[in-house]
């Protein structure tokens, strides 16, 4: 199938995307797809390591060859999929590599200038975000739903795509990327959704995985229990936060460090994470004084429980879709709020916004996203269900 791209008015809708085949034809089909996108990532991405950590991108690309064997071993047609993307855009491999571990990248150096200059390090901010899970008593409507707002870097925004991937006899993909990247947020034809949060915290040296790959990993499994197994299984590089959401109306948080993980359930339906730790404080960070690295995930959180309650209200999905842009709107705490707008006094390089606010209706198989901010623009449905095709439930 050839790749299919269609984009509206800039800042409107978010581009789609669709690929299938193997594992390199798929690449390439991505590469050439996203080809302005993924140079325009590049450009940013070299501006933002020179400016957090001394960084030329030569020197970025060759910090991610570490990943390289630690990837090919553990999901060899991953790295396939991106020398395929590599190809397709007209780069090397290790750029896109580079933007798959952007997050580990960003963790592991940009305190070496600061540390070289005997200087104490912040901790860098992980990818931000607000995922939450409805289903039960906190769904009106008796439909089973799960999103989030994605908030990072706002110079990264013309970058992200909506991609479909048909990889059969694995399930179809539907999820929300940035140029280049093989996972992320998104959803699954076997009716499993995966919205993910950073957290933060200083652990060992060790080469772990990266997160997109781990990511994409989860969303490849046919069941809940393989999605699981995944996540408790690999070792990533990062701690990171998981929140699964599947069909049948079952959804289970884990926060995976790579020293352990901890995990939580819904309360009567209604499950909301955001980039802090909710499970348990890890050990290992405790004893070192722990503390939040997104202050604002405090406020985000309960921001969006109370908004969310509104959904045990709804008396169909269109009401209830509006419930949700509502509650992911709010501005409690703005510009780092639960709706996240790019803060003047900071340096543009540095500005947070919103990227997406993304809802799956893991009943109808509908996807929703925004191109931005969810409290200025409404939802855009996209072309694909996700139970479309003979890898569906319908």
């Amino acid at each position: 199938m050839a790749p299919r791209s269609t984009q509206a008015a800039p800042g409107r809708v978010l581009p789609v995307i669709e690929i299938s085949g193997g594992p390199l034809d798929r690449g390439r089909q991505y590469g050439e797809a996203v080809r302005p996108q993924l140079h325009a990532a590049l450009g940013y991405y070299e501006e933002a390591f020179g400016r957090s950590a001394g960084l030329t991108w030569d020197r970025v690309a060759a910090r991610a060859a570490r990943w390289l064997d630690p990837v090919r071993d553990y999901a060899p047609h991953l790295v396939e999929e991106m020398q395929g993307i590599a190809d397709g855009a007209g780069v090397g491999l290790l750029d896109v590599l580079a933007l798959n571990a952007r997050g580990e990248v960003i963790y592991d150096k940009s305190f070496a200038r600061m540390a070289a200059a005997g200087q104490p390090a912040e901790e860098e901010p992980a990818e931000g975000c607000t995922s939450f899970a409805a289903y039960g008593e906190a769904s009106g409507d008796g439909h089973v739903y799960a999103g989030q707002n994605w908030d990072w870097r706002a110079g990264v925004a013309d970058t992200v795509v909506m991609i479909r991937i048909v990889q059969p006899p694995k399930p179809t993909l539907i999820m929300q990327v940035e140029a280049g990247q093989v996972g992320r947020q998104g959803a699954s034809s076997a009716g499993i959704a995966l919205n993910a949060n950073g957290l933060g915290g200083r652990f060992d040296d060790a080469v772990g995985l990266p997160q997109t790959v781990v990511r994409r990993s989860v969303l490849d499994q046919s069941n809940i229990t393989d999605a699981l197994d995944v996540l408790c299984r690999t070792r990533a590089h990062i701690a990171s936060n998981a929140l699964l959401t599947c069909r049948e109306g079952f959804a289970i948080d884990l926060e995976t460090t790579p020293a352990g993980h901890g995990w939580m359930y819904p309360a009567d339906g209604l499950l909301v994470h955001g980039n802090h730790y909710q499970a348990g404080i890890p050990a290992q960070l405790a004893a070192s004084g722990y503390r939040p690295m997104s202050s604002d995930s405090l406020v985000r959180v309960p921001r969006a429980e109370q908004g969310l309650r509104a959904l045990r209200g709804s008396t169909g999905p269109e009401e209830s879709r509006e419930i949700v842009r509502r509650a992911m709107s709010d501005h409690l705490g703005h510009p780092e709020s639960l709706c996240t707008h790019p803060d003047p006094r900071r340096p543009a390089v540095e500005h947070w916004t919103t990227l997406v606010s993304s809802l799956a209706d893991l009943t109808s198989g509908d996807y929703h996203v925004t191109a931005g901010t969810p409290c200025d623009r409404e939802y855009q449905h996209l072309p694909w269900n996700l139970y479309d095709g003979p890898y569906g439930q319908n």
